[in-house]
């Protein structure tokens, strides 16, 4: 089938937490509360807190139903896409229909701006696994990272992601992105610790940027760097980086076309890796497509953190 038919469902995209997740847009391209400094589909083109049925859900189950029946089961399904799923005023509808027609864990990953709302957080209890993020331990530094709406308020959001935790029965794991210079200093990492303390997530996960990000000066850090701070967060940490050992594994060839890649890219910039282990084709075929697409200039490559990255030209999208 085509992907030229799915208009809000995605992959499966290779993750690097959940093996291949089908993803789930809830909401338009962009319509976020947060304008990070890092995100990786560039700046915020929507920023809100309006919760509305952006996306409606009886099409999202129905896209759900058709993609689920045909290949393989997809290891989770993600709600996460491009903005904040948790603005769709129905998500937990969406959970419940899941629930009731496919034996597929449910990922919700959110910036967290809502989860002081307990509408919100009843919306996502269902859910089996709830990947929030905390990216800083006070205002300024949130401000200066994750540029949130203006009603949004640093306390009230680290008090949300507290609540949820006390209250949800399944596993929370506690994003963490961290940026050079800014969140990896001393005193920053201290007052975010401080803060992760109080939440009490299952599993804290230290991440940073690896793909091209909205700001070039949200600066990786390194692996190094991620372990030397690993063993100064508390409980259970783990560091979120690329892949080790199948980076080179040659996955079983199905047919894909260009549509699929641009499905896939329209989400998130990808290597050719990305692409052949999210859309299961040998490398040499996901290269060649992209190579064509990118002579069509519906695609074009960028390069950071030493690697060559594919994204969707949107300015020629129309």
């Amino acid at each position: 089938m085509s992907a030229a038919t799915f208009k809000y469902v995605y992959g499966p995209v290779p993750s690097r937490r959940l093996g291949r997740s089908l993803g789930v847009d809830l909401v338009p391209f962009k319509t976020c509360a947060y304008d990070c400094i890092y995100c990786h589909l560039g700046r915020t083109t929507e920023k809100t807190v309006e919760r509305k049925e952006y996306v409606e859900i009886d099409a999202i189950g129905a896209e759900l139903e058709r993609k689920l029946g045909h290949g393989p089961a997809p290891d989770y399904i993600g709600l996460a896409g491009s903005g904040e799923p948790t603005l769709n005023l129905r998500i937990g509808d969406l959970i419940d229909r899941i629930k009731s027609r496919f034996r597929i864990p449910i990922a919700v990953f959110t910036n967290s701006a809502l989860l002081g709302r307990i509408e919100v957080q009843d919306a996502i209890l269902a859910a089996d696994l709830v990947i929030p993020s905390l990216d800083s331990g006070d205002e300024s530094t949130f401000q200066r990272v994750n540029r949130p709406h203006k009603d949004v308020s640093f306390p009230a959001m680290v008090d949300g992601i507290a609540a949820f935790v006390a209250r949800f029965t399944g596993e929370v794991w506690l994003e963490t992105l961290l940026i050079e210079g800014i969140t990896d200093i001393p005193a920053a990492t201290e007052r975010l610790i401080a803060q992760i303390r109080k939440i009490r997530p299952t599993r804290v996960q230290l991440n940073t940027s690896s793909r091209p990000p909205a700001e070039e000066f949200a600066r990786p850090l390194s692996r190094r760097r991620l372990e030397e701070l690993q063993v100064l967060f508390p409980g259970a940490v783990d560091i979120i980086g690329p892949e080790k050992g199948n980076e080179h594994d040659q996955p079983e060839s199905l047919p894909a076309g260009e549509g699929e890649v641009l499905e896939l890219l329209s989400r998130r910039p990808c290597t050719v890796g990305d692409v052949a282990r999210g859309l299961s084709m040998h490398e040499t075929e996901a290269l060649k497509l992209l190579l064509g697409l990118v002579a069509t200039r519906k695609v074009y490559t960028t390069t950071a953190l030493g690697h060559r990255f594919y994204a969707i030209n949107r300015d020629d999208a129309g």
